[in-house]
């Protein structure tokens, strides 16, 4: 039952929303704001994260990324990927209506603004693994891609029909209620295809294929964006229920529960493997464990989430010992920590379902939508790096690696007190 204390607060600062006459209430719709905001707001999270794991000379560079990437993804979004993957959906395989949204009532608005935050959510996992040896320029176009047709499409697999339709998994009984594998994994996977074409930074590795580590230069900005991507999570999940509905406490609870079990599943995995226990890793194990929680924060008992996070934490950590072992470069261990654990937490949504736990059913149709999103994300992400690597340049020369991409891509640095040395080379 809708609190009178909320009503008068959507009245007050969303009036326009008291006159919908879409049949959802204002309350519900100033929830969805609250939470749009709170997923914008993980924007801030990733950028921070991402720029405090890579090097001085290219701070810039990771939070221009980060902040263009919103900006053109929405609006790509919103003009084309929210119909592909919202529109009317007869076949099961992508949406034919909504495109370019002018006309609608205050609940499709409200409904779009948050699923361009999604969007945009999906696009900037790419930024972070590709970091330091990425051509601005070239970025801005897979980020296109990804938002335009290859999230999108898949999206509309999971979710899609909003206009009529229902998307092929969704059918089969699918569960991602938050998107561990429609927004994580699948940005996790267009990451992979991107780090294999742009190859590895300079130094990283030996002429023996030994790793070579390369350290962040802020780890304050690491931990910083861990704890705003962590506050973000809660609007990511619990406005995911698309109401002001009793049952987001749980939702936020088991979010909340499986990050700390992420970071605890990390802190385990090193101890027991006598590893030095890093801020980085412990940060990575708590998001990994907010990515493995998306899928089934709506399904699940609190001690599942836990588990849940857990597991995840332990995947993310060993998941950056194999990234290596392949000799992949991903600067923030994007791949294992979205990838990785968004594929074990949708499986987990499937077997920790509540009230119906370990069907093998349902947990073989998690497993079809966790391949189904490889097959689709990678093979078609790689082929949008490597046509890019080939007619336009996908990597930044060595030259202006080893300056830094900050003066040779934006003419600016991060640090000036700092690099007052360094000699700006404009990117041709």
């Amino acid at each position: 039952m809708r609190t009178l204390a909320a009503v008068f607060i959507s009245l007050v600062l969303f009036p326009g929303i008291a006159i919908a006459d879409t049949g959802i209430s204002s309350t519900d719709i100033v929830w969805i704001l609250i939470s749009a905001s709170l997923v914008f707001l993980m924007q801030a999270g990733f950028a921070l994260l991402e720029s405090g794991m890579s090097r001085a000379k290219n701070a810039i560079n990771v939070m221009m990324k980060n902040y263009t990437d919103v900006c053109i993804g929405s609006l790509l979004f919103w003009a084309v990927g929210f119909g592909i993957m919202f529109g009317d959906n007869p076949s099961g395989l992508y949406g034919t209506s909504a495109f370019g949204l002018s006309q609608g009532s205050d609940s499709e608005f409200t409904f779009l603004l948050f699923q361009t935050m999604f969007a945009a959510t999906a696009v900037t996992i790419c930024s972070g693994a590709m970091a330091e040896r990425t051509r601005y320029n070239a970025y801005l176009i897979c980020a296109a891609a990804i938002v335009t047709i290859i999230y999108p499409v898949f999206g509309s697999w999971v979710w899609g029909g909003t206009y009529g339709g229902q998307g092929w998994l969704a059918e089969l009984g699918f569960i991602d209620f938050a998107g561990s594998t429609v927004v994580h994994s699948l940005g996790a996977w267009c990451a992979l295809a991107g780090v294999i074409a742009v190859g590895p930074r300079t130094g990283r590795f030996d002429q023996a294929g030994n790793p070579r580590n390369i350290p962040g230069h802020n780890l304050s900005l690491v931990a910083l964006g861990g704890f705003i991507l962590w506050f973000g999570w809660f609007g990511f999940n619990g406005g995911s229920a698309l109401s002001a509905s009793e049952n987001i406490g749980s939702i936020i609870l088991n979010t909340h529960l499986s990050a700390a079990a992420g970071a605890g599943g990390t802190l385990l995995i090193l101890t027991l493997m006598q590893r030095p226990v890093l801020l980085t890793s412990t940060v990575n194990g708590s998001i990994a464990g907010l990515v493995g929680i998306t899928a089934g924060c709506a399904t699940m008992e609190p001690v599942f989430a836990i588990i849940t996070g857990v597991v995840s934490g332990i995947i993310a950590t060993l998941g950056q010992d194999l990234m290596l072992r392949w000799r992949l470069d991903d600067v923030v261990s994007a791949i294992p920590v979205h990838g990785f654990a968004g594929a074990w937490g949708t499986i987990a949504a499937g077997l920790f379902f509540a009230g119906d736990m370990f069907d093998m059913q349902r947990v073989s149709t998690q497993a079809i939508g966790v391949v189904a999103a490889f097959l689709w994300a990678f093979p078609l992400s790689l082929l949008v790096f490597t046509v890019i690597r080939y007619v336009a340049g996908l990597r930044s020369s060595k030259q202006h690696e080893q300056s830094g991409l900050d003066c040779t891509e934006h003419n600016e640095i991060g640090y000036p007190e700092f690099q007052q040395n360094i000699t700006f080379r404009q990117e041709p």
